[in-house]
């Protein structure tokens, strides 16, 4: 099963090393991990998803909660009380007559092209890895070239939020 989780830390030099480092040390493998400095320029948001089993996630956050610039933890319910999205960019090839017909794929999946060659098209994409992964599946016919895709980033639904520790 797949955790998301949501960790705060302080955006100094070498934070994302040492997490990605207790990450490898103890051979858990990240899905996927996603990075930006937040509303505080002081601190920054990863977004880490991993794969594994409730004992996994709970040995995750207690050595998370270990590294000293790690602010707060949150494991994002898996119920899906929280909203999750992906960027992709896609170049898939296109002739002339399949311009048309990937174009209609796009606006299907509300994709939008950012780049035309004589021989390729580029998809911007944002959405769920699932509706991102759906997207390629279709594309595949045409001969997807490359993709580049962001992290997962998530935020709660509602008014909940995750915050720093008040003093």
């Amino acid at each position: 099963m797949k955790y998301t989780l949501a960790v705060l830390v302080e955006n100094q030099p070498g934070v994302l090393s040492k997490v990605a480092g207790l990450f490898s040390r103890r051979g858990f493998n990240i899905d996927s991990l996603a990075v930006g400095v937040t509303e505080d320029p002081k601190i920054s948001r990863m977004t880490i998803v991993v794969n594994g089993d409730e004992h996994i996630v709970e040995q995750v956050e207690k050595q998370l909660n270990k590294v000293i610039q790690v602010i707060k933890v949150k494991t994002l319910d898996t119920a899906g009380d929280f909203l999750s999205c992906e960027l992709n960019l896609i170049k898939v090839s296109a002739n002339a007559q399949q311009r048309t017909e990937i174009l209609q794929l796009a606006n299907l999946f509300d994709a939008r092209v950012i780049d035309v060659s004589p021989t390729t098209m580029t998809l911007r994409f944002a959405g769920t890895p699932q509706k991102g992964e759906n997207l390629m599946t279709l594309l595949h016919p045409y001969g997807v070239k490359e993709v580049v895709r962001t992290g997962t980033i998530a935020i709660e639904k509602g008014a909940a939020i995750t915050r720093k520790k008040e003093a």
